[in-house]
């Protein structure tokens, strides 16, 4: 698995300094190269170092990290894909 990549363009509504964040984290804690590409972060995975579920873990703890986590959830997507999709709320009446 030489690459992971995780679909962010929901979450880029919140800003770009969120997503120049999250790539650091997630370069900072997978040790590895991480780039930023339009609506797509692609961490690099030269020596089998981590695995998708480790990736959405780390995703998890950025988002409660950063107070986000009420309105967005990590969710799997094609092959070696992740998405960070918004939260829908439930309309009150």
């Amino acid at each position: 698995m030489p690459e992971i990549k995780v679909d962010i363009s929901e979450l880029k509504a919140e800003g770009g300094d969120v997503i120049k964040e999250l790539a650091d984290f997630l370069k900072e804690k997978t040790g590895t190269e991480v780039e930023t590409a339009g609506d797509e972060i692609t961490v690099k995975n030269d020596e089998e170092t981590f695995s998708k579920p480790h990736i959405r873990v780390l995703l998890r703890k950025y988002l409660h990290k950063t107070e986000l986590k009420e309105y967005f959830r990590v969710i799997g997507g094609k092959e070696n894909t992740l998405v960070v999709k918004e939260i829908k709320a439930a309309e009150e009446e």
